[in-house]
């Protein structure tokens, strides 16, 4: 009886073991496992959305000083200021009077200074 147990233990084991390795499957195709919004995983992949409390979608001046968080003259913060106001370049930009004119020139460190010119100039606004 003893033997019998344990045979039936082992093999148990060993099936549970072998279907780890897969992934979960419904018929013939893999299950598909849908994640929820928020997750740190989407938040890697996306710097630039910053939601609020709850899923509050944020303003441009919000997001915008959130680009200051990252280091001065990178790639990485043009790259987060032109996700938030994304690049139009013209061949002769006029003077930019706003930062949404930021996006018009066609010089990436031009831009990123016009940028961080506007952003830095924002007021900061109190956290509720």
């Amino acid at each position: 009886m003893r033997m019998i147990l344990a045979v039936a233990a082992v093999l148990y084991s060993a099936s549970a073991l072998a279907q780890a390795d897969k992934a979960p499957m419904v018929g013939d195709k893999p299950l598909v496992q849908v994640k929820p919004k928020g997750t740190k995983a989407a938040a890697a992949k996306d710097t630039t959305a910053a939601p609020g409390p709850k899923g509050k979608p944020q303003s441009i001046a919000v997001r915008l000083q959130a680009c200051l968080d990252i280091d001065d003259g990178t790639k990485d913060r043009l790259n987060c200021y032109d996700a938030v106001i994304p690049p139009t370049p013209k061949p002769k930009p006029p003077k930019a009077k706003g930062v949404a004119d930021c996006r018009l020139i066609k010089e990436e460190d031009e831009r990123l200074a016009c940028f961080n010119g506007f952003a830095e100039s924002i007021p900061k606004l109190p956290k509720s």
